[in-house]
């Protein structure tokens, strides 16, 4: 079978492939350490990371060495489940529903252990504590054997889990959560089997036997993690629900047009390129296209995260996935499957959820050693209070034990990081922002310079005609219809702007009857048999015309615009200036940039009085003009070399390099293939408002993960001395094992949580 993401690189005679596996049964950072040290083992792997929050396992291998097959096994000899990830579209798409049946049982089945431990443990804790209010239960013969009876299940059948992988982690000379939680437990459990079938033994120690019954202990401690188990399993369920809301936007079927104008549905995995698909008002777009006839309002905000619709007509790409809200048309399909663009969105995001920021990895390496250092602590603590406790000093050794091996568990360590990584570049990818890595995010925390490329990041990337003053007098629109009749057979991109003028004001152009073009000035036609010349202001005083609207051209000059000059019949005509004119959208986000405390440069190839008039109008702090392709890269080298951290935006194939050599990397979605390959960041659909936005998202999901790993970490730094007892010779108080567990549980629905609320962030 074929294996998702058979990306092939070559490392000297070398090919490495990259496998994905779904990883089944990890709870915490240690089993992490676990998949990935039995991956890493298998004869030609060359790297394994392994994602707790996604339950994912990427792995490099040498596939001439190591097979799928091999590493499965692996993964199961370790004490795990795993499934291969499939490249094949239909393939993976089983394998996916696959997982989710697996997910689904996993959790039904936590659901079966949790209502059985719930059940036994709250009468369990019941008669434990009802000698409080009446003594003589304390005294009855019947008491313990009730408790032994109520808490068996709990400790023998709802604990299997934690036994399970417990005896998978020894297997392999580890440790892990479940080695701590079957270690405090069953201390408990048995320490009350013993007292309650061998009470004579306690006797001859000068024990009270009554003392040591923790059945309520055990069963609490299991009944409280298998809370924390289910509601984490539950709220991980939504960490990628943006991406599979993504996947989900798809047509299921496509109405295509025969040859003679018959309409056929087809399934939407059975078309081809070149099919001419037809689309009504309110269906969805099938996939990728190109608008043969027809126009309509499509509204794109699945992968731009604007929610206005946008104007198509005959010549517009359109994006499978899109709705189309108000006329009908046709489109020629120009991708399909794996090759669409929300077929690449998905799989882009599904990179980066799957990718481990560089403060995860610290996480591991110190979750690798936390347990071992915990299980001294808590074996350190039990003898320290066997040795200077007071009487009875078992029972204190043996609740400061339970509680530090319950408190410790790194539940939320493990999923503090991977988390608010999922649902932030889910909550990125619902609003066009496409994160490649979780490095991105990191990245973006210290960026202090943002450089602009002008051309299609800024700009439209196109010239148009921006002002336009009739000097004849037969009417202004008449004027520049015959201006654009001039135009119409030159390729130079300031005659599409008149030609494109021309029309959107709804006139007719004329093909003209003769035309010559003049290189470097400007056409010369005959349109509807009239004399019409085009072109620059020296063309025009060479026809004769030296005074021709001078102030005019010099102020249109000073502006950075190209000023075009057409006369009629030897008559002066018109004055057009003509520019790439500024986005609509580009003010309010360089705006919103300075606003985030960031210093804004423009870098562009145009001249100098171009680029500036540019900057000025949309506030930029400096420019940099006339800068050659390959000196765009030199000049991010420079600032870096500075001490700043630079954010480089663009969307040319020249802007690749300087993206590349950025310290983070933003492609507007709009533009070349080989800069949305270069960039970190890919902002879909080319609206310039997405950089703050990014910005802004990468620095909410860093803060949430900063807070998740306060949170973890303070919270077993803080309590594991307080479950050790160093607050007891001070207050007296001593920490329950029950609370430890119910903390314990808290902590990793609280990281789950807080990672959540990033769905509905406001990034702008």
């Amino acid at each position: 079978m074929a294996v998702a993401a058979e990306s092939r690189e070559r490392d000297g005679a070398v090919a490495v492939a990259r496998r994905d596996l779904v990883v089944t049964g990890m709870t915490c950072a240690s089993c992490v350490a676990s998949v990935e040290d039995a991956l890493r083992g298998v004869p030609g792997v060359r790297s394994a990371d392994v994602n707790l929050a996604t339950e994912r396992a990427r792995v490099e291998v040498d596939p001439a060495r190591a097979d799928v097959t091999a590493l499965v096994r692996a993964v199961e000899r370790a004490g795990y489940g795993a499934l291969a990830v499939s490249e094949d579209e239909r393939e993976r798409a089983a394998t996916e529903q696959q997982e989710r049946a697996v997910r689904r049982a996993y959790v039904r089945a936590l659901g079966r252990r949790l209502a059985i431990a719930a059940a036994l443990a709250v009468p369990t804790m019941a008669l434990s504590m009802a000698d409080l209010a009446f003594p003589a239960l304390m005294e009855a013969a019947w008491r313990p054997y009730v408790l032994f009876a109520l808490a068996s299940p709990v400790q023998l059948w709802a604990a299997l889990p934690f036994y399970r992988g417990a005896l998978s982690a020894a297997r392999h000379r580890r440790a892990d959560m479940n080695t701590l939680v079957v270690l405090g437990t069953t201390t408990a459990y048995l320490v009350s089997v013993a007292a309650t079938f061998f009470s004579g033994l306690f006797d001859s120690l000068g024990l009270e036997p009554r003392q040591y019954l923790y059945y309520d202990t055990a069963t609490a401690i299991v009944a409280l993690i298998l809370v924390g188990r289910y509601l984490e399993a539950r709220a991980r369920a939504h960490t990628s629900d943006a991406v599979r809301s993504l996947a989900a936007l798809g047509a299921k079927s496509a109405r295509v047009r025969r040859r003679g104008g018959a309409e056929e549905d087809v399934p939407i995995e059975k078309l081809v390129v070149g099919d001419v698909v037809v689309v009504r008002p309110g269906e969805t777009v099938a996939t990728d296209g190109l608008i043969v006839a027809g126009s309509s309002g499509v509204d794109e905000s699945m992968v731009t995260g604007e929610s206005l619709p946008v104007e198509k007509r005959a010549g517009d790409d359109v994006t499978g996935g899109t709705l189309n809200r108000s006329g009908a048309f046709r489109f020629r399909v120009t991708r399909v499957g794996a090759d669409t663009l929300l077929a690449q969105i998905v799989r882009m995001v599904e990179e980066a959820q799957g990718s481990k920021a560089p403060i995860q990895r610290l996480v591991d390496r110190v979750a690798a050693v936390f347990v071992p250092v915990v299980l001294v602590v808590a074996f350190a603590s039990a003898l320290a209070w066997l040795a200077f406790g007071p009487h009875p000093s078992f029972g204190y050794a043996l609740t400061a034990f339970v509680a530090v091996l319950i408190i410790a568990c790194p539940c939320a360590l493990g999923l503090a990081t991977p988390t608010a990584i999922i649902v932030g570049t889910g909550r990125g990818a619902s609003r066009g922002i496409l994160v490649k890595s979780a490095d991105a995010l990191e990245a973006a925390k210290a960026i202090d310079v943002v450089a602009f490329d002008k051309t299609g990041t800024l700009t439209v990337g196109r010239p148009r005609v921006t002002d336009y003053l009739s000097c004849a007098g037969i009417g202004e629109d008449e004027v520049l219809r015959l201006l654009a009749g001039a135009e119409l057979r030159s390729e130079h991109p300031l005659a599409a702007a008149v030609v494109e003028a021309a029309r959107e004001r709804g006139l007719s152009v004329a093909e003209p009857e003769s035309f010559e073009a003049l290189p470097g000035e400007g056409v010369h036609a005959r349109v509807d048999g009239r004399d019409v010349w085009i072109g620059t202001p020296d063309l025009a005083r060479a026809r004769g015309f030296a005074e021709l609207g001078d102030g005019m051209v010099s102020h249109h000059q000073a502006a950075g615009k190209t000023v075009l000059v057409g006369t009629i019949d030897g008559e002066p005509g018109a004055v057009l200036a003509v520019a790439d004119v500024v986005k609509a959208s580009a003010k309010e986000a360089l705006a919103e940039v300075k606003r985030m405390g960031l210093r804004t440069l423009l870098v562009s190839g145009d001249a100098r009085r171009t680029a500036q008039a540019i900057a000025r109008e949309l506030g930029i702090d400096d420019v940099r003009a006339e800068v050659r392709p390959g000196a765009k890269a030199d000049l991010v080298a420079q600032l870096q070399r500075e001490g700043h951290r630079v954010a480089m935006v663009g969307d040319g194939v020249n802007d690749a390099p300087a993206l590349a050599r950025a310290d983070l990397g933003i492609a507007i979605g709009s533009g070349t293939d080989v800069a949305i390959a270069t960039a970190d960041i890919v902002l879909v659909g080319g609206d310039p408002r997405g950089v703050p936005r990014a910005l802004r998202l990468a620095r909410r999901t860093l803060a949430t993960i900063r807070e998740n790993l306060f949170w973890a970490f303070a919270y077993n730094v803080a309590l594991i001395p307080v479950a050790a007892g160093v607050l007891y010779p001070f207050t007296g108080w001593l920490l329950s094992p029950v609370l430890a567990a119910g903390a314990m549980a808290i902590s990793s629905v609280t990281v789950v949580t807080n990672s959540l609320r990033l769905r509905s962030a406001h990034i702008g």
